[in-house]
């Protein structure tokens, strides 16, 4: 059985977080580390955060001195990991109980380096959608549309190297990963079930229009040289929007 690391960012998500380490405690693969990464300058959650980890062993605690940004933060968590696979999970998400086994079983059975599952969005404690996992098997099958929970993700740490981590964005910064990911010819296949939950929050950075508009401008122009006139036709594409269309029950 392979070791799995599960990288936790936390930052002003007190009301979520236990829900979110419970998720992972309770899975039915056991072998995995949690890390938990600290990344407020405000402590005052500290001391909670503290008492979860007592929870389980296997959950090592990372404390930031500042705020670096929930990117940073994964990378940091990246560094440290010992897994054969890495998961994702933000603090306000929840799996289900069979994710990672399922996951696992899937990538293993079909030779897959990376995965994502289809999930649920959440508000108010009430599924309000879905959306439908599908394959990028290209750079330009992603290109346009940044259909990717990452808390859905799912990958074998080797290909991940020193040029290809999380970058300074406030959001878009999975996206970013992605796409440099499939640039380097590797495939990201789809598991069209739901394995995971998406807590849809108004306050969120992911809520957040002017700055998924900043941080789409850097996507398109800085990481992916783009230019000016190349964005504003993604733009129109959909890709300045999140979360991307769903399915509605």
């Amino acid at each position: 059985m392979d070791l799995v690391s599960i990288i936790v960012p936390y930052y002003k998500k007190k009301k979520f977080i236990k829900r979110a380490l419970l998720s992972v405690l309770n899975q039915s693969y056991k072998k995995f580390e949690l890390i938990l990464i600290y990344d407020d300058e405000n402590k005052k959650d500290l001391g909670y955060i503290k008492k979860l980890v007592k929870l389980d062993k296997r959950i090592l605690l990372i404390v930031n001195d500042e705020n670096l940004g929930v990117g940073f933060s994964r990378n940091k968590g990246i560094n440290v990991s010992k897994g054969k696979y890495i998961c994702f999970l933000d603090s306000d998400d929840f799996w289900n109980k069979n994710k990672i086994k399922e996951q696992i079983n899937f990538m293993k059975n079909n030779k897959v380096v990376i995965s994502h599952t289809s999930y649920n969005i959440i508000e108010n404690n009430k599924k309000i959608s879905t959306r439908n996992a599908r394959n990028f098997l290209n750079f330009n099958s992603l290109v346009f549309s940044c259909d990717i929970g990452c808390s859905t993700v799912m990958l074998k740490k080797k290909i991940l190297f020193k040029h290809e981590n999380f970058p300074p964005l406030k959001t878009k910064e999975d996206f970013v990963l992605w796409l440099k990911l499939l640039k380097k010819r590797n495939k990201i296949y789809s598991i069209n079930k739901v394995l995971s939950n998406w807590e849809k929050t108004p306050k969120s950075l992911s809520s957040n229009v002017k700055q998924k508009l900043f941080d789409g401008f850097k996507v398109y122009n800085q990481y992916m040289k783009f230019g000016k006139i190349k964005f504003a036709e993604n733009r129109q594409t959909g890709c300045d929007s999140t979360p991307p269309p769903v399915t509605a029950f």
